[in-house]
Formats: structure tokens, C-alpha cells, sequence
């Protein structure tokens, strides 16, 4: 049984689901192919731990939404089994309302979807009417494993 993958696996997806990047050499030389049109992975906020059935609670401040972070090399730094993101990640001001975020998470769309990575920030977060919560340059930080 294996429970690890190799340091070219690491890198290969995370450049394949945050840059678009083919992840070569499976199946043929041209491997695992990049999206025909990028898109964008969606960065959320939780109040609690989604846990991996992403069964977490999303943040509740009025006017929260997730934010589209396109999936390209000029958003993402991808560094061995690294990804972090390159520009500021900025959610709507709160208009009302009050949540205290604790983790953030990776998902395919703006709602549902599916969740990708997830992970605690590094204190919580409380935000209350007015504050516009964000990212800062590599303060997004996943590591695969």
C-alpha cells in the first residue's frame, strides 16, 4: 500500500489544478491535460474546519461571497510541493452582520461545488460591518502531501 506520492506527482497537480498546467508523462508524453478554457478556483471562508466532506459552516457576514482566483501562472506560485498565491485575494466588505473565519478553503465553483484543499488560518479572524477581509501575497499557503 502506498501512502505517498513523489515530489514530481506533488508538483505536477498542483500546477495542473492552479496554473493549467499539463501534468506530463501519464498515459503519453502529453499526459494529463490543462482545462481547454482555465477558469478560476474559488477561495472561501469557514467558521469552523470544513473537515474533508467539507461539512464546515461558510462565513455568515452579509455580502460575503468566495472569490474567483484565476487558475494561471500569474496568480499562483507553485515551488516543489508548494502553491501560494501571488496576488492579494480580497472578499466583499462586510454590509452587516458579524462571523469570526478560523479556516479557508479551495473550491471548483462560487457555490457548491467541490471543496479541493482546505486549512486553519493562522489566528481567527473576527469580522464585523464594514471590514473587508483578505489575503495578502502568499498568505495562502497549501501544501501537498
Amino acid at each position: 500500500m502506498a501512502d505517498a506520492k513523489s515530489n514530481t506527482l506533488e508538483t505536477g497537480l498542483l500546477k495542473l489544478i492552479f496554473q493549467n498546467v499539463a501534468l506530463a508523462n501519464i498515459g503519453d508524453a502529453s499526459g494529463l491535460q490543462p482545462s481547454s478554457t482555465a477558469g478560476s478556483v474559488y477561495i472561501a471562508l469557514y467558521e469552523d474546519n470544513p473537515t474533508d466532506a467539507d461539512s464546515g459552516t461558510e462565513s455568515t457576514y452579509t455580502s460575503y461571497a468566495r472569490v474567483a482566483v484565476a487558475r494561471s501562472v500569474a496568480q499562483w506560485l507553485v515551488s516543489g510541493n508548494d502553491v501560494s498565491n501571488i496576488n492579494t485575494v480580497t472578499f466583499p466588505t462586510s454590509t452587516g452582520g458579524s462571523s469570526t473565519v478560523t479556516h479557508f478553503a479551495v473550491h471548483t465553483a462560487s457555490s457548491g461545488g467541490d471543496m479541493l484543499y482546505y486549512g486553519a488560518l493562522n489566528s481567527s479572524l473576527a469580522i464585523a460591518n464594514t471590514d473587508t477581509p483578505k489575503f495578502n501575497a502568499t498568505e495562502i499557503s497549501i501544501k501537498e502531501k
